[in-house]
Parts: C-alpha cells; sequence; structure tokens
C-alpha cells in the first residue's frame, strides 16, 4: 500500500471537504430561511470565480482588489436574483420554485458560455509559490488559504446565527415565518440577505477552487457534487452540512485512492459521493442531524 499518498490524499480530503462543508452550509442558509433547494448554487461559485478572473485578467486589478469587487458584485447579484425571480414566486408550489432554479441554473451556465467561452482559464499568479510542503506532504498554498477561509465561515456563521439581530431573524423566519412576520421582523429582507450572503460565500469557495484548477464550466458541477453532503448532513442542519461536506471530501479522495491503485475503473472519485447519498437516503432519509418530520396520513 502507498501510505504516502494515501496519506496525501486524506489530508487533501479534509482540506477540501470543509469547503464543501462551507458550500453545503450556503445550500442550508438558503433552504432554512426560504424552504428553497437552490440548484443554481454551483453557478454561483463559477460566476464568482469568472467575475474575480476577469477583474485580474481584463482590468488588470491587485488580487486583493478584484476579490473584493467580486465579493461586492455577488452580494448585490444574490439579491437581485431573490428580488426579480424568487420573491414573485412565494405561495407557489414548491416544485415550481424549484425548477425556477434549475432554469436559472442552466441560463447562467449558456451565459458563462457566451461571455468568457467554453475553455477553461487560469488564474494569474497569485503568491510566489503555489505549494507549500508540509511534513513532507505537498500542499497547494491556495487549499491552505480555503482551510483558513473554511474555519473562519464556520465560526463567522456560528456568531451571525447566534449573536446577530439579522442571523436571530433568520432563525425565527425558519422556524415560521407567520410568527416572525407577526413579530416585526421583515420576511422578504431576510429572503434577499440569506440569498446574498449565500451567493458571496460560494463565490468566495469558487474563486479558491479557480485558483487551483483553474476556472471552467466544472466548477458549477461543484454545487451538485456538495449535493449529497448536504443530503447526509441534514438538508435543515447548518452543524450536518459542515460534517457532512467532511465525508464526501474524505470519502471521494478515498475512492480516488482505490480507484488507483486496486480497481482502475476511472471514475470512482466522481460517482463516489452519489453512491453515499443513495445509501444515505436508504437507511436515515433525514440526515445524520436532520430533523425529522413524522406526518399521520
Amino acid at each position: 500500500m502507498n501510505t504516502e499518498l494515501l496519506l496525501q490524499l486524506t489530508v487533501n480530503g479534509l482540506i477540501v471537504g470543509l469547503l464543501y462543508g462551507v458550500i453545503a452550509m450556503c445550500f442550508v442558509l438558503i433552504y432554512k430561511s426560504t424552504q428553497v433547494v437552490n440548484f443554481a448554487q454551483g453557478e454561483f461559485l463559477l460566476i464568482g470565480a469568472w467575475v474575480c478572473w476577469a477583474t485580474l485578467v481584463w482590468l488588470d486589478l491587485p488580487f486583493y482588489i478584484g476579490f473584493l469587487l467580486t465579493l461586492g458584485f455577488m452580494t448585490v447579484f444574490g439579491i437581485i436574483i431573490q428580488a426579480v425571480f424568487l420573491r414573485p414566486m412565494i405561495g407557489e408550489p414548491i416544485i415550481s420554485v424549484i425548477m425556477v432554479t434549475i432554469g436559472l441554473s442552466m441560463f447562467f451556465q449558456s451565459l458563462m458560455k457566451w461571455i468568457f467561452g467554453v475553455s477553461a482559464e487560469s488564474y494569474p499568479q497569485v503568491f510566489e509559490t503555489s505549494t507549500i510542503s508540509i511534513a513532507g506532504l505537498n500542499i497547494e498554498l491556495a487549499y491552505i488559504l480555503s482551510l483558513i477561509f473554511s474555519v473562519v465561515m464556520m465560526v463567522g456563521f456560528y456568531w451571525f446565527f447566534r449573536y446577530s439581530r439579522l442571523g436571530l431573524a433568520m432563525r425565527a423566519t425558519a422556524f415560521d415565518q407567520q410568527v416572525a412576520s407577526s413579530l416585526g421582523i421583515s420576511v422578504s429582507k431576510v429572503f434577499a440577505a440569506s440569498w446574498a450572503i449565500s451567493a458571496m460565500v460560494s463565490a468566495t469557495a469558487g474563486i479558491v477552487i479557480g485558483m487551483v484548477n483553474g476556472v471552467s464550466d466544472a466548477l458549477s458541477f461543484i454545487g451538485i457534487k456538495v449535493f449529497p453532503a448536504v443530503i447526509l448532513g441534514g438538508l435543515d442542519s447548518i452543524v450536518g452540512g459542515v460534517v457532512g461536506g467532511v465525508i464526501i471530501g474524505v470519502l471521494e479522495n478515498l475512492a480516488e485512492f482505490i480507484d488507483s491503485q486496486y480497481l482502475h475503473i476511472g471514475n470512482l472519485y466522481t460517482i463516489a459521493p452519489f453512491y453515499i447519498l443513495l445509501i444515505i437516503l436508504t437507511i436515515k432519509p433525514y440526515g445524520l442531524f436532520g430533523t425529522k418530520n413524522i406526518e399521520r396520513i
């Protein structure tokens, strides 16, 4: 057994899994506050990565300025998406709302191809070195930054929901929209804030991944890949999203190790999360930390 490769892939899986956990939290954030599963989440990553790339390449701005401009753009973008496309759907059947997010996903994929083309593009050199060695393991510097970013985001989400006024309003809205509205909470503002935060955080994850792998349509697939992590942890659990993301990140890298060393199937890394999704839905339909909804028929 190639233990060095196994350790390398396990560490990469933990780091990528934490990033998956952050993206899963964005899924959960929107679902908890609006009861909508956003199937355009992957496109938030793609758009954020392309916008940041454009500020660095087309406008020739320093990375930190391009990054901050991208965060501002994605915040406004998330608010506009909620106001223009999702707010008119309030009161409509949930399947109709889901179909709107799927339509947005297809539209934004096509729009990004039209604007930026279909070829993958690399980010300009942001750091002097792209990899660093830790205990004999070569780790992408962008992954180290993503680890820091993931931990900061998780701590930030915890503080936000526990202590901030807007976070408390989101928790109240997730519990019961009518009661929250009767207490003076603007439900529409809560919806807009959840989409804005989700778009901004997802864009940051897209930038980190784009710095390592380049920017291409494959980034939008991350949203679908993270969905098993959301189901695994529980669709309405922030903690579950983080745990599910770490589990999926580690398991898909272990699947790559098993495939490269023994099975030689070729695509086990890609399909492993969806096998896990099927197993979890069979055993625990509400996920590890999800709320069980019991209905009498």
